[in-house]
């Protein structure tokens, strides 16, 4: 249902949501409503919590404060990307369970390789043919000298305009692919260090902060205080470790 649209989708199955830069194609909506189902069999009982049943009513969010089982699913995460043929785009899938997530999974199809995680047990990349790799995160750095993803986009002025300058001097390279999804995974590969999102949909991070806390880094929101699936305010700032956390914070944040 989606890569058979990859690079072939025809001018009238994109469609704006919001506005031009909050695309949905034909592949986001055909493969959650074939998903929803699916998940819901493999745990009876269970909530699916999707970005298109969420763009269609918004009440959907209100099964994240559930303590039944929740599944958060990002069906094309990066669709401007996916509309225009960029490679950067990925499946994103949660578990939550008390408002706990405790599995989360990333797949990149077209670099045929999954990052998953379970609560407790790391971080794992799986490739086709069923190679399995430990993930970790970078070590911690001087902040200049670290590599990371910066989203500005949510932010409100003057903030955005001052942070912005402060992070030409604050840190190294940085950069923003217009996918959550490949944007953990640089972290999880060790391509990246750090990553700043202002807006917390939980279709974009609670599989990514499952697995990056798996692979040995931290995260919190910009007040420092911990990610909340159901709260989607605050922010987002994932480090190496706290000692990061705390530099790119005071050097970022003005």
């Amino acid at each position: 249902m989606i890569l058979p649209r990859y690079r072939s989708l025809q001018s009238g199955e994109i469609q704006e949501k919001t506005g031009p830069d909050d695309l949905v194609t034909i592949a986001d909506i055909e493969s959650e409503r074939r998903m929803t189902p699916l998940l819901k069999d493999l745990l009876p009982g269970s909530y699916v919590v999707g970005e298109e049943a969420v763009s269609a009513d918004n009440l959907v969010l209100n099964a994240l404060t559930e303590d039944a089982p929740v599944w958060i699913v990002d069906p094309v995460d990066g669709t401007r990307n996916f509309a225009r043929g960029d490679r950067k785009f990925c499946v994103m899938v949660a578990l939550l369970h008390r408002r706990q997530s405790i599995l989360g999974c990333i797949l990149d199809p077209l670099g045929e390789r999954c990052a998953v995680a379970s609560r407790g047990s790391g971080a794992w990349m799986v490739y086709n043919g069923g190679r399995e790799e430990r993930l970790s995160v970078l070590g911690g750095r001087p902040c200049i000298e670290m590599r990371g993803a910066l989203n500005f986009r949510f932010l409100s002025s003057p903030l955005k305009e001052e942070m912005k300058e402060r992070a030409k001097t604050a840190v190294g390279e940085h950069f923003r692919y217009g996918c959550a999804g490949h944007e953990y995974l640089t972290l999880l590969t060790g391509a990246a260090h750090f990553a700043m999102y202002p807006k917390n949909m939980p279709w974009d991070h609670v599989a990514g902060t499952l697995l990056h806390e798996e692979a040995g880094g931290f995260h919190a929101r910009f007040n420092k205080m911990p990610y909340i699936p159901h709260q989607l305010d605050g922010g987002l700032l994932l480090a190496p470790d706290e000692p990061s956390w705390d530099d790119l914070r005071d050097r970022l944040w003005p």
